[in-house]
């Protein structure tokens, strides 16, 4: 029998094995996976920077410079459950003419290196009463006229473990006036 030439004939002492077949890299499904995080990592850019843009640049409303926090104070104290809550009160002052009915304030704390360690915002909460226990209310339901001072508190439950343990950065980022 005669084989044709580049073909050797099979060995009868070995037994036959059937060549692998060629692995064929599947690139159409993966150019369309690839496609498809593209597109899912662009909508999140896209809302994530329209979201910051809406809630507001990093400059703070005009009328912010009318309003002044002073002699602020650190506390901190376990909650009933035990975990460690953090305040800050001071007194904040309305040093234009408009009354302020809301204002949120951005609270920046940092470490030992003075690197920015976390950066929140809150609405500040005016104090209500004080015995036996404070109780705070917004500046919807306490408004602050021109000239006005008041006491204000700040809560935080959850702050990195790498804060210095001194008074954060307080700025006042949004007022919304009468």
């Amino acid at each position: 029998m005669s084989t044709p030439t580049g073909i050797t004939p099979p060995d009868e002492n070995r037994p036959y094995v059937a060549p692998e077949p060629e692995s064929t890299t599947p690139w159409v499904p993966i150019i369309i996976g690839a496609v498809a995080v593209l597109v899912v990592v662009g909508i999140i850019v896209f809302f994530s920077t329209r979201g910051r843009s809406s809630q507001g640049s990093s400059e703070p409303d005009a009328y912010a410079a009318n309003l002044t926090i002073s002699d602020e104070t650190l506390s901190i104290a376990q909650n009933f459950a035990g975990q460690e809550v953090t305040y800050i009160e001071g007194k904040l002052q309305n040093n234009g003419q408009s009354t302020v009915d809301g204002a949120t304030v951005q609270v920046s704390f940092k470490n030992s290196l003075g690197e920015v360690v976390q950066r929140e915002s809150q609405p500040l909460a005016i104090i209500r009463t004080r015995d036996p226990y404070i109780d705070t209310a917004s500046l919807k339901i306490l408004p602050l006229k021109p000239g006005q001072m008041r006491e204000l508190r700040l809560t935080f439950e959850h702050i990195s473990a790498d804060w210095d343990h001194q008074k954060p950065d307080l700025r006042i980022m949004r007022v919304s006036t009468q």
